[in-house]
Order: structure tokens, then C-alpha cells, then sequence
């Protein structure tokens, strides 16, 4: 059962608390939920003190500090400290992050509180440096697009062509402009029973379009072992080597079922990096051996829950996902394979 109650949460968020301590490779992602749930219990404080004790730590030892920055910003200026907020904010758009989702973030949070230009700036910036000319849009990216078209129709400014982009990605029942139709919001204080209903059915046709893709992120989640990871898997573990000949084998195997998923019609799929000693810990904590195959998708799915998974395709002017630090248009990105 989801929690419901601030005590409910508090509870939920010491849970994730103790799973960190038992998981330190993790400890990013869990410590994120359990702002979160500090947060709806209204300890904002304490969700405060979290990410300061993240963003305490080397900041190359985080996989995304820009984004625990955005959510610290967010919550800051939920209980008062607006100038804090404002000035964490201000560091992040000069710093231009790669990651889409602190970008998100900030916008919402400037959204929030009624600073729409504000709010248009960052989305606008972000998606010149994020959206490369003539690529797919990434998964990530998406979002920035359905944002920045929302904020546009609060600011009653017409159509750009990046709003059109946002239309023509969008798949739901319901357009865009009638979804994000500032009239909707002022008939959620309305007391006409009629204009009620009328708004409920929009949400369930939004709901519905997109439940899974919140509930399950990733639905397909494949495992990625770095050079040096696999070879340490195969000298401990050698009943693996059915599974994984060689570490270029590996990539290219990866690579190629990736694209196959793709082209049936999968959507957001995602990579996970694996580790030798959290691999054994998963091993142990499911009672399995960690030479048994079967356990490897488990261990894939379980990183993925924990928010380790990174959206595959990447853009491809960005790095490919192998960690070569090539562009993936020239790495495993190459239409020859």
C-alpha cells in the first residue's frame, strides 16, 4: 500500500533510510525518495538536510548533483527560503546541465510560484542545449517540450515551432492545448457539478495515457557490465560465460537487442550498470547463487526500480552508453551495425 499519512511517509522515508545504509553504491537514488517522502510529511527540514548531505559529498561521487540541486531549490522555497532558492537556481542555469530532469525541476519549481517568464527562459534554454537539430528527441527531453508548451499557453503566446514539435510527440487522446488550457485549472475551484465532471474526464483520459509510463519508467531495463566489471564476473563467476563471451561481444549484444526492442515498438528502454560486489549483494538478499543466469534480468529490473537506469537511445551527438566517451553517432550509435 502506498503511504497516505505524514506518519506513513516519515516511516516509508527511514525505510529507504536503512536500505542505503545496507546498499551505499545506491545511496543517491534512495536518499531522493526519501525527500520525497520527508517532503509529504511536511518535514521539510529534515528532506532539506538530505540533500545537503548529499550535495556534502564529492560531487563526482553523484550521478546527477545538478538535480539533487533543483530539488533542494524546490524545497527550499516551499518553506520559506525563496532568496536560497532563487540564488541554487541561478547556479544551475549558468552551469547548463546535461541531465533534462534538473532543468525540469527548476521550471516547475519557478512555474509553481507563478514566474512563468522565468519558467520559459529556463525551458527554453534548456532545450537549445539539450536538442540537437534533425535527432530523435530523447525520452528525457520529451518532457521539456510538454513543459515549456504549457507554460506558453499560461502566457497566452501562440504556437513555435518547438510547441509543434511538443504536439506532434504528444500521443494522448486529448491535445496538448486543451490539456494545458488555463481554463481547466480555474474549473477545479468551480462549483458547478457539470464543469466538475467535465475536468474529471480530461484527467482520466491523461491518467490513462500515461500510467504506465509513470509507474514503470523502464519497462525494459537491459544490463550493461563495464570492461573491467565483466572481467572480474567471469574470473569469480565462470557459469556466466554462456551468457557473456566477451566484453565487445557483450556491448554488441546489448546494442543490437536494444535496437530489436526498439523496432517492435517498446518504449523507454533503459541501461543499467552493474557492479560485481552489488550483483553479489542482490544475490544474497534474494538467497540465490550469484552463477545462476536467471538472476541477472531480476538484478537488472531491481537497479532500474532504484532509478540506476539511463534512457537508451542516447542523442546522438551526446556520449554513447558504452563509456568509450565517443559521440554514440560514431560509437555503437553507427547505422552499419
Amino acid at each position: 500500500m502506498r503511504p497516505d499519512t505524514p506518519a506513513e511517509h516519515t516511516t516509508e522515508a527511514e525505510r529507504l533510510l536503512r536500505t542505503a545504509a545496507r546498499f551505499p553504491e545506491d545511496h543517491e537514488p534512495l536518499f531522493l525518495q526519501a525527500a520525497a517522502h520527508f517532503e509529504l510529511a511536511g518535514d521539510r527540514a529534515r528532506a532539506s538536510t538530505l540533500y545537503d548531505e548529499l550535495l556534502g559529498s564529492e560531487e563526482a561521487a553523484l550521478d546527477n548533483p545538478y538535480l539533487v540541486k533543483a530539488l533542494k531549490a524546490a524545497n527550499l522555497w516551499e518553506y520559506g527560503h525563496e532568496a536560497e532558492a532563487r540564488a541554487i537556481l541561478d547556479g544551475l542555469r549558468a552551469a547548463g546541465p546535461a541531465d533534462a530532469a534538473a532543468w525540469e525541476i527548476a521550471a516547475q519549481t519557478l512555474e509553481a510560484h507563478d514566474e512563468l517568464e522565468s519558467a520559459h527562459d529556463f525551458l527554453s534554454t534548456a532545450l537549445t542545449l539539450l536538442l540537437a537539430p534533425a535527432e530523435d528527441v530523447p525520452y528525457a527531453t520529451q518532457s521539456l517540450l510538454t513543459g515549456r508548451h504549457r507554460v506558453r499557453r499560461l502566457m497566452g503566446v501562440g504556437h513555435d515551432a518547438w510547441d509543434e514539435l511538443a504536439d506532434t510527440l504528444h500521443t494522448a487522446a486529448v491535445p496538448l492545448d486543451e490539456l494545458h488550457d488555463p481554463k481547466r485549472l480555474w474549473s477545479l475551484g468551480s462549483s458547478d457539478p457539470g464543469e466538475l465532471k467535465a475536468e474529471i474526464t480530461r484527467l482520466r483520459a491523461e491518467l490513462g495515457a500515461y500510467r504506465a509510463a509513470l509507474s514503470r519508467p523502464f519497462p525494459v531495463a537491459v544490463l550493461h557490465w563495464p570492461e573491467e566489471e565483466l572481467t572480474e564476473l567471469l574470473a569469480v563467476y565462470p557459469e556466466l560465460r554462456e551468457e557473456y563471451v566477451d566484453h565487445a561481444t557483450h556491448l554488441a549484444r546489448l546494442e543490437a537487442s536494444l535496437r530489436d526492442l526498439h523496432a517492435t515498438g517498446t518504449p523507454n528502454l533503459g541501461i543499467v550498470p552493474g557492479t560485481v560486489p552489488s550483483y553479489e549483494a542482490f544475490a544474497a538478499s534474494e538467497a540465490v547463487s550469484p552463477s545462476d543466469p536467471d538472476l541477472l534480468p531480476q538484478y537488472a529490473t531491481t537497479l532500474a526500480a532504484r532509478g540506476r537506469a539511463v534512457p537508451w537511445p542516447p542523442a546522438r551527438s551526446a556520449p554513447c552508453w558504452c563509456g568509450t566517451g565517443r559521440p554514440y553517432r560514431d560509437c555503437h550509435g553507427t547505422t552499419s551495425r
